[in-house]
């Protein structure tokens, strides 16, 4: 792993941001945004969520030797094919694990989402395993107006704690879960998230929820970048992202974290939008000495920011 330390950063969006958009008349003809990515190969390779004025989402491809510059494949990789997940394949996340990829989303039926799990070893085929948490909801403990179940974004550390695999989730509260086989997942308690909303006046108070994978930093801790949502008296929602920092030997107990935004709504694209004033990262890979996040802008675009190592807040 590169050199990196808490917090990690400071990210700054590509001037010539969105690198994706819509296109065509099909499945990405009305939203391109919320990816997930990897290095293979030499190459970025994004898996990000699309959908047609339907809004019932599928997962596509695009590759880039820059990361910023991307070619798309031109059929989606992960369409809903499942009863639960007919109204949608949403919000992947990836990790890569002795040459298989680890692939959490969200499947909507149009009243619940769950957390489910796909695999692969090329990108472009995967097996699904089904809903992770059936009985879950990471909305607790303010979950009165979300229905059972309900879970979304999957975070898997790609090495080891104490001997087990790590997932960090929840949209909400965050929560964790461990594996012996990373397929087969036993979460925390219901009633034990890692993390709330942040107290009221700050960038959290609606809810939490987690980002890309985590990964080890440099001085021995887990990194996880977060999103987070404030919600005004008329509806409408403002996301930003945070970071928290973790010790890998407990990794269920927070150690700090980020008190304002590394990252929130400023431009045209991040403000105007199918859910405006929104930037939500769930992408994240080091190349070419630098730091790429990847991030939705108002679930209708997609966006990038990037930090070098040696830049400085």
């Amino acid at each position: 792993m590169p050199h990196a330390e808490f917090p990690l950063g400071p990210f700054t969006p590509y001037a010539e941001n969105p690198i994706l958009t819509p296109q065509g008349d099909g499945w990405e003809s009305g939203s391109v945004y919320n990816p997930a990515a990897v290095v293979k190969d030499g190459k970025v390779v994004l898996l990000y969520r699309a959908h047609a004025d339907d809004i019932v989402s599928h997962v596509g491809l695009a590759t880039s030797d820059d990361g910023l510059h991307f070619e798309r494949h031109t059929e989606p990789v992960l369409s809903p094919t499942e009863n639960y997940e007919r109204h949608g394949c949403e919000d992947p996340r990836v990790t890569e694990i002795d040459g298989t990829y680890y692939l959490t989303y969200t499947a909507y039926d149009g009243t619940n989402a769950q957390l489910c799990l796909a695999t692969s070893t090329d990108l472009f085929t995967w097996e699904k395993h089904g809903p992770l948490f059936p009985d879950f909801n990471t909305f607790e403990p303010n979950a009165a107006d979300v229905p059972t179940p309900w879970s979304k974004a999957g975070a898997i550390l790609d090495r080891k704690v104490n001997g087990r695999w790590l997932m960090y989730f929840g949209e909400g509260s965050i929560y964790h879960a461990w594996s012996d086989d990373l397929i087969h997942w036993e979460p925390g308690p219901q009633d034990e998230p890692l993390m709330v909303p942040t107290p009221p006046g700050t960038f959290g108070e609606f809810l939490v929820e987690v980002g890309p994978q985590p990964i080890i930093i440099n001085n021995g801790l887990i990194l996880l970048l977060h999103n987070a949502a404030v919600k005004f008296e008329d509806g409408t929602v403002r996301y930003t992202c945070g970071q928290l920092l973790f010790d890998p030997a407990r990794p269920t107990e927070i150690l700090a974290q980020m008190n304002r935004p590394w990252l929130e709504p400023t431009t045209r694209e991040d403000q105007h939008g199918l859910v405006s004033n929104v930037t939500f990262v769930e992408g994240l890979v080091h190349f070419q000495d630098t730091w790429f996040a990847y991030y939705g802008q108002s679930d209708s675009t997609l966006g990038v920011a990037t930090y070098r190592v040696g830049e400085t807040y």
